[in-house]
């Protein structure tokens, strides 16, 4: 079985880098996220213990401080730390500029929804996941969608 230090590529994209004992994550160790990001914790026999979550643009998720879209402060962390744009032009979500969201499909995050298909792709068109029920009415009600009409700006005669 592993031991000592390693690196564990799960079939998801996920890696596994830190300490391994009996072929389990055992000690310090980091999960690596396919999209950025990753969960850095102390592990005993495959469990973690301790840890903090580092999303890809570099916001730590804390339990007890967490202030990030907190329902009053609804900023992005990438206008936390460099501030607003300027008035008329949108910031549409956290990573700027935003990906363009194929016809009919929704934005969930991590990729795009087919409402149609119920499948999640990442932002490269692979395959993620199909949807269930909660997470397609989730989607549905919460996340940004391609536009059905274009919208543009006519200015006034």
């Amino acid at each position: 079985r592993m031991e000592g230090f390693g690196r564990y590529a799960l079939p998801t994209g996920t890696e596994y880098r830190g300490e391994l004992w009996d072929g389990m994550f055992h000690g310090e160790g980091e999960l690596l996220l396919p999209g950025g990001g990753g969960y850095r914790a102390l592990w005993v026999r495959g469990v973690p213990t301790q840890g903090k979550f580092t999303f890809a643009d570099g916001l730590e998720y804390d339990e007890e401080k967490w202030h990030y879209c907190d329902g009053y402060d609804r900023r992005f962390y990438t206008e936390i730390c460099s501030g607003f744009k300027p008035p008329g032009i949108p910031q549409l979500r956290n990573l700027d500029p935003p990906k363009i969201i194929p016809e009919g499909c929704y934005d969930c995050g991590d990729g795009f929804y087919n409402p149609k298909t119920r499948i999640v792709v990442d932002y490269k068109r692979n395959f993620l996941r199909n949807a269930d029920n909660d997470e397609h009415e989730w989607i549905l009600q919460t996340c940004r969608k391609a536009w059905d009409v274009t919208a543009e700006h006519k200015p006034k005669p």
